[in-house]
């Protein structure tokens, strides 16, 4: 049989011949891995395994193609039939398959973006070119576009939470696929050739086949840090850099008086992973520390390596070309004496450099490069001077007739330098309010016994801070013993204070207080940055940005009240002023979800901004929100672009910040071409919302109206299901794998921030993932349907035309549903119900699934109603084909895990039932991809 683990089309596709024509490669590649796998199993297994197998897969496509029940009959007896030996093969062949589609996916991405700019077509939405060229033609000039990036900000945030199921040696084996894939798109490869590279894949898939999916440990903290720092060798260190000269030729392309400018560093990447402590007791100031060395170790390793190139490369001799009097002095400072390069200025100044990055790598990480440096030179004291150096070399290769030689690798260092630094990295520190208050609490009270902070009503706490951040006399004493909690916070606070000295400023910018709801929280963390050095009382300075997190519902409706109250306390007004008058502001997505529900959710960070915008507006302070959006529509994910374009007027400005978390980021960033493509919307993307701004209409009175009832409706939807529905939490914990989440190796916090299984205290990041196991997706559509119905019965008269016009007119309204029908699409109520079946009390069962059922078929209804398509997806047909790809091969995954959950649970103690439940998770979120 040639048909191996590969995806079935109908023969009648109603797709056109031009679309077919497009995805023909695609299809090649699914086929080609497919079948490639279905060998690995067959020669790895035997034949009745493989057969196995196969008849599963005909079996699920024959029934998700044709509704063939006989088929869906033959599959459940099947898979129920299964021995755990079976079932674990079964589970690995169908997961590593779902990786493979991914892979294929993410090549035929790259393969049409590099067809479309070989035909010379328009650039595309989200690109920087279609970016540039929509702003010329709005009448903006290049120097407003280059007085833009003087203020920009872009930085994605890579964050550590537990929906990152795969490792990292999965990781690698599919990035050896991926080369091969792209191998055969952009060479025209001999027979032999072509041979040798399905010979490799073949290899490839092998090899990822015997490759153990599953952690057998759980990860610390700093395996974390190990994992996040990959990307920066797959993407960031090489593709960043690619970026700004892509960008700075795309300018020079529209106006060559542009040549002799470069753009300011608008773009770094930022991190979480080793500075979040929210919930997490394992980061600690050790972990800090090490975590910032692992970060410059990287970032020296990558500047040694360049350096070292770039020596060998810069072989010009005075006898033929002439140097600047600065690039000169470089050489000759230069401790490589060496005669045969005595006349070779450029490859002496390199040599100079590198011996005093090697000097400063030793001096920092009391590390040895791995090449040694010519002899002794003094270290750099800030990467400033380093690129200085660079830009020497630079600017006498620019002044001597030189130009093209500045545009290679020289120009890539010298912007990896600028972006990176000596820390690769800004760290954020992340505390929960709480702790801060409990922390205070204590200091103050150790200070004065008779001082009971957690008695006093928010303006006493308010009026005993700006006493104590006003003094410059510490708090804290060293001849007192403090609680471990308060020795901890304190010590992580002083750690990164250390850390700003040793890898520069940029270390450590950022401070977060989850769970704000009142000014005290704010002054409580400036008391501790006092205490550690970080606040200067005397100066009225701040060395780090003090950065409240709105989460819930509750809170983000108080925090614009919150910040105006903030901002008029003389104290912190002259604080911020030594931050440039810049604040910034964080939205919690995946909590205020969880608290409220989709659609509410949705709608209060809206109303949020733009009160935050006002407010902001008022003091003078410049706003800068960071959005703490999840991989997941249920977490605030979907896609980037039309995210950031659906903010409200005046809420970007140029700046701003999103967190990058879980399994988003291996899909957005593990292949270096995809990673630089995300970066780029993410920059075209901020550009748009901030120039063109003036050109998008402000909402009409009644979209605001009418989408404060829906809101209104849709709260009380959800809030009725999921906490003032008695039983609602035993269902969820039955019905789903939250409980075998929290057991799987996949992160170093726990899945809940206390030891309880209440809804209130689980982690938003599990509470999501597990709806999406059971491809029910709650988090992402429950209360919309009920909510519309509602509107539509107060509203008969012109309640539907107004909401298509909101859909039609309205970009945070479509951007809302477009979200919604992404998640609907990848739910099934049919595999939904199989999970139902798994809470022991049939009569909450009853009470409960029929609610969600009913309303996902009514939000299903609603929305086709309101976009005019007849079914999901409909203006979105490569998501569409995607998904009806991967169905058949996501259905018996979802099938099994059900089967094995059952016996699990009833009590089979089978190491091969726990480890195929977890097979099962990693293979689902594969298939799903943005499920976490």
């Amino acid at each position: 049989m040639n048909t191996h683990l590969q995806p079935q089309h109908k023969m009648n596709d109603k797709d056109d011949d031009k679309d077919d024509d497009k995805d023909q490669s695609l299809r090649e590649d699914i086929r080609r891995l497919g079948r490639l796998l279905g060998d690995t199993v067959r020669s790895q297994h035997g034949d009745e395994v493989f057969d196995l197998i196969e008849q599963v897969r005909q079996n699920s496509i024959r029934f998700r193609r044709d509704a063939d029940e006989a088929a869906r009959t033959e599959l459940e007896s099947t898979l129920d039939s299964l021995t755990n030996d079976q079932t674990t093969q079964v589970i690995r062949a169908f997961s590593y398959f779902s990786h493979l589609v991914n892979l294929a996916e993410d090549q035929h991405h790259i393969r049409r973006t590099r067809a479309h700019q070989i035909a010379g077509s328009a650039p595309r939405a989200g690109s920087l070119a279609h970016t540039i060229e929509a702003l010329y033609n709005t009448g903006h000039d290049t120097q407003q576009l280059v007085d833009f990036f003087k203020t920009a900000q872009v930085v994605p945030v890579l964050t550590a939470h537990p929906t990152e199921v795969q490792r990292k040696s999965i990781l690698n084996c599919q990035m050896v696929i991926t080369r091969l894939l792209d191998e055969r798109d952009r060479m025209q490869l001999t027979p032999e050739e072509a041979a040798a590279n399905e010979e490799a894949l073949g290899r490839a898939v092998l090899t990822l086949w015997q490759t153990r999916m599953l952690r057998t440990s759980k990860l610390s903290v700093l395996d974390e840090v190990e994992n996040g720092l990959s990307f920066y060798d797959y993407t960031f260190l090489h593709e960043l850099p690619q970026l700004y000269a892509g960008l700075e030729d795309l300018l020079v392309s529209k106006d060559p008086a542009f040549k002799q400018t470069e753009l300011p560093s608008f773009m770094k990447m930022g991190s979480w992973i080793g500075g979040d402590r929210d919930g997490n007791p394992f980061v600690t100031a050790t972990i800090l520390e090490k975590t910032l060395a692992m970060q410059s170790t990287r970032a020296f390793k990558f500047y040694l390596d360049e350096l070292h190139t770039l020596g060998s490369q810069l072989s010009m001799a005075t006898l033929l070309v002439k140097v600047s009097d600065e690039l000169q002095a470089l050489a000759q400072r230069s401790p490589d004496h060496s005669p045969h390069r005595s006349d070779e200025p450029y490859r002496l100044a390199i040599s100079g450099i590198y011996a005093r990055v090697a000097a400063t790598y030793t001096h920092l990480l009391g590390l040895l490069p791995t090449i040694a440096p010519s002899g002794d030179a003094p270290v750099y004291a800030t990467a400033e001077e380093l690129a200085a150096d660079l830009d020497i070399v630079h600017q006498s290769l620019l002044e001597h007739g030189s130009a093209a030689i500045t545009r290679g690798r020289l120009r890539h260092l010298r912007r990896a330098v600028r972006v990176f630094g000596f820390h690769l990295a800004p760290v954020d520190l992340r505390q929960n309010s709480d702790v801060h208050e409990r922390v205070v609490a204590e200091l103050l009270q150790a200070a004065n016994p008779e001082v009971s902070y957690l008695a006093m009503s928010e303006e006493e706490r308010i009026a005993a801070l700006i006493v104590e951040i006003s003094s410059a006399r510490p708090l804290a004493s060293p001849y007192l013993v403090y609680s471990e909690e308060t020795q901890s916070e304190l010590a992580i606070y002083r750690a990164a204070a250390t850390a700003k000295k040793r890898y520069g400023d940029g270390a450590v910018p950022n401070c977060i207080i989850s769970k704000t709801d009142g000014v005290s929280d704010m002054l409580e963390l400036a008391l501790l940055l006092k205490e550690s050095g970080l606040l200067h009382p005397a100066e009225g300075r701040l060395d780090v940005n003090i950065i409240p997190l709105f989460e819930t519902i509750e809170d983000l409706q108080n925090s614009a009240p919150v910040m105006d109250r903030l901002f008029a306390i003389p104290a912190y007004a002259r604080l911020l002023a030594s931050r440039d008058n810049a604040q910034e502001v964080m939205l919690g997505y995946s909590d205020s979800n969880k608290d409220g529900g989709f659609l509410t959710s949705g709608w209060e960070l809206y109303k949020a901004e733009l009160d935050l915008v006002q407010v902001f507006a008022r003091h003078q302070v410049r706003l800068r929100l960071f959005h703490g959006r999840g991989g997941s529509v249920g977490r605030g994910g979907g896609p980037s672009y039309q995210a950031i374009l659906a903010q409200p007027a005046g809420a970007v400005q140029g700046q701003i910040r999103l967190t990058e978390q879980g399994e988003v980021i291996t899909a957005k960033y593990g292949n270096p071409e995809v990673g630089r493509r995300n970066l780029e919307v993410l920059a075209a993307a901020t550009m748009e919302a901030s120039m063109l701004a003036d050109a998008e209409q402000p909402p009409k009175p009644e979209f605001l109206s009418a989408m404060e009832e829906l809101s209104a409706h849709a709260f009380k939807s959800y809030r009725d299901l999921v906490y003032e529905t008695d039983g609602f939490e035993q269902y969820f914990w039955e019905s789903t794998v939250i409980s075998e989440i929290a057991g799987l190796n996949i992160g170093s916090r726990p899945a809940s921030r206390k030891k309880s299984t209440a809804i209130e205290d689980l982690r938003a990041i599990p509470w999501v993932f597990s709806w999406s196991q059971c491809r029910l997706m709650l988090p992402g559509w429950f209360g919309f349907g009920a909510a519309v119905q509602h509107y539509l019965k107060t509203h008969p008269e012109h309640g539907l035309q107004t909401l298509q016009a909101m859909f039609k007119e309205w970009s945070f309204f479509s951007t809302v549903l477009s979200n919604m029908e992404m998640v609907l699409a990848k739910s099934d109520i049919g595999i939904a119900s199989r999970y139902a079946q798994l809470v022991k009390d049939d009569a909450l069962r009853a009470r409960i699934f029929p609610r969600m059922e009913a309303e996902h078929a009514l939000t299903i209804e609603v929305l086709k109603t309101i976009s005019g398509q007849d079914e999901l997806l409909a203006a979105n047909p490569l998501l569409a084909r995607s998904i009806k790809n991967r169905f058949p091969y996501l259905s018996p995954l979802n099938h099994v895990q059900v089967e094995l959950l059952e016996r699990f649970r009833n009590g089979d103690e089978d190491e091969r039932v726990r480890r195929g439940i977890h097979l099962s998770i990693n293979g689902i979120a594969a298939g799903l991809r943005n499920s976490g």
